[in-house]
This record gives C-alpha cells, sequence and structure tokens, in this order.
C-alpha cells in the first residue's frame, strides 16, 4: 500500500473512532439524564409523601387540640353548673330563717331510711376533713356550730354552700353563761345567730342546746330553764333538736368505738350526734366507715330541712 493510501486510512479510522466516542458520550448522558429524572421524581414523590403525612398529622393535631378544648370547656361548663346548682341551692335555703309562730319539723319518724348526721361545737380544724368526707360519699349533714373558734367562721359558709345545713348551739357553749337565766340563753343565741348571720344572710331556726334538752347540770344555774326554753325557743320561731344515736364522741373513745356505737342503731329516722371541734379526730377517723355502713344498709344522709324529722329528749330540769 502506497503512503498516500495508508495515511488516508489512518485519518478514516480516526475519524470513526471520534464519531463512536461522541456516540458513547451522548449516550452516557441520555442514560445520566434519565436515571437522574428518576431519582429526581421518585425524590419528589417522598417530599410528597412527607408533605402529606405532615399535613396529616398538622390536621390530626388540630383535632385533637380542638377536642380537647371542647372537653376543657364541657368540664368548665359542668364545674360551672355544679357551683352555680350549690349557689342556687344556697339561695333558695332563706327560707330556713327563723320566723315566729312558724312551726318546723315534725316528731313523726317517715318510711324512708334517713340518717340526719349532726356535728355540734365545729367550726374548727377538723371541719374542711368532715367536708372533704362528706363529699366523697355524696352525704349531707347538718352543722350545729359556736363560736368558740372564730378564726374558722369561714367553714360556716363553706359547708352552707355545699348544701349543709347551718344550726346554731349557741355562742360560747359556757353551761354557767347560758344557763345563768332566760335572757342569758337567748343572748348568747343572739350572738351565734348575728356570727352565722354575716355567713350566709340570715339567722336559721335550727338550734340544739348545750347538752340537749334533757340535761340536769343547767338546774345548777337556773332551776327550771329547760322546761320555760323548750317551749319559749318554739314560740320565737325555733326548732331545737336532740338526738336519737350517738356516736359517742362526747367522751375520750377509740376510732373503732365510736364506729361500733354509731352503727348501733335501727330507726328509719336517725338524728346521729357526733362533734367536729379541735379535739375529734377520732370522728373524723370513723366517719367514713359510720357512712359506709348505713349506706350499705339503704340509708340516705341527708341534711335537716323545714320538713324533717325532730328528736326531742324528755326535759329533766
Amino acid at each position: 500500500m502506497s503512503r498516500k493510501k495508508l495515511k488516508n486510512r489512518r485519518r478514516k479510522d480516526r475519524a470513526q473512532r471520534k464519531i463512536l466516542i461522541a456516540a458513547v458520550c451522548i449516550a452516557a448522558v441520555i442514560i445520566g439524564v434519565g436515571i437522574g429524572g428518576h431519582v429526581i421524581k421518585k425524590n419528589a414523590g417522598k417530599t410528597m409523601t412527607t408533605a402529606e403525612t405532615e399535613s396529616k398529622k398538622a390536621v390530626s393535631k388540630k383535632k385533637a387540640t380542638a377536642k380537647k378544648l371542647a372537653i376543657n370547656e364541657n368540664e368548665t361548663d359542668a364545674s360551672n353548673k355544679e357551683n352555680q346548682g350549690q349557689k342556687d341551692q344556697a339561695d333558695d335555703r332563706s327560707e330556713f330563717a327563723v320566723q315566729p309562730g312558724r312551726k318546723v319539723g315534725t316528731t313523726e319518724q317517715s318510711d324512708e331510711k334517713v340518717v340526719y348526721l349532726t356535728l355540734d361545737d365545729g367550726p374548727s380544724k377538723n371541719t374542711q376533713a368532715v367536708l372533704d368526707i362528706l363529699d366523697k360519699y355524696n352525704a349531707k349533714a347538718t352543722f350545729f356550730v359556736t363560736g368558740a373558734m372564730p378564726e374558722y367562721k369561714d367553714m360556716i359558709k363553706k359547708a352552707y354552700d355545699k348544701g349543709h345545713t347551718i344550726g346554731m348551739h349557741t355562742y360560747s357553749h359556757d353551761y354557767a353563761k347560758v344557763y345563768a337565766s332566760v335572757d342569758a340563753y337567748f343572748q348568747d343565741l343572739d350572738q351565734i345567730g348575728q356570727l352565722v348571720k354575716e355567713e350566709i344572710g340570715y339567722v336559721p331556726c335550727f338550734i340544739r342546746f348545750p347538752g340537749g334538752s334533757s340535761n340536769t347540770i343547767s338546774a345548777s344555774y337556773t332551776k327550771g330553764i329547760m322546761t320555760t326554753l323548750t317551749q319559749e325557743v318554739q314560740a320565737r320561731g325555733y326548732q331545737y333538736y336532740d338526738w336519737n344515736g350517738s356516736s359517742g364522741d362526747g367522751a375520750v373513745r377509740t376510732t373503732e368505738q365510736l364506729v361500733d356505737q354509731a352503727t348501733s342503731f335501727h330507726d328509719n329516722n336517725i338524728i346521729l350526734l357526733s362533734h367536729d371541734s379541735e379535739t375529734k379526730d377520732t370522728t373524723v377517723e370513723a366517719l367514713p366507715k359510720i357512712i359506709e355502713y348505713y349506706q350499705s344498709q339503704g340509708y340516705v344522709f341527708k341534711a335537716l330541712d323545714l320538713n324533717s324529722y325532730v328528736a326531742h329528749h324528755g326535759v329533766n330540769n
């Protein structure tokens, strides 16, 4: 082969190689673009999926928040209604104010099984604990209050606002003072009446004599005073309440002894004597078991009202 032909052939081979390399490069570019597009599309799909997921999470979160707010609003509404109900109940009991000439209560027992739990000598540091127990068992009671611990007088309104009845047990609960004369008794009664009125807006008609109407210690100060007082308080529009059941906490007793005695009564209507003064820690301890027992026997715990059973002892002075 001539030199000229060989040179032309080599030139032709180089041109073909360039064309082949160019073709390979073009093919590589096309393949790369295709792969890149697929990756981009795949990543875009992932991005869209993530965005959709985040969007769904946000919607769910908003729904959960809205539901929680609705629940809170409902709970608030329920709480407000309960508080309003307690207020309405308190307002409606202004009829319990003392009214001369009006007959209050009945000495005839009803067929309903009722415990009228009564707590004397408070309010004190123990009164809040008693209120908490009564709340737990949905039980109502009557508090015959004194002015012995005026620093706790706000508990009178707290008890009243929870639907319990407020009665009066004289201001001083000092036998020598309250039974010195008929006038002395009513002066002391008026004093506690004004304290209670400051708390609940009126003087209630429900009272309990220190020692009960059957006490004989009053004779040491004024002969025949209980005979006069039991008649006079009713003429002035009050009603006095003794009891036909007692926890025995007027004396020093263990919690078990209080429960045993307090749960030993079987009348349909039981006016149960207890105390919430500052020394009656065992009464607080015994109260849940007392309530549980009577509720298990079909009794309900109610506060005294204008139609409740009235227990009167025999007067001994």
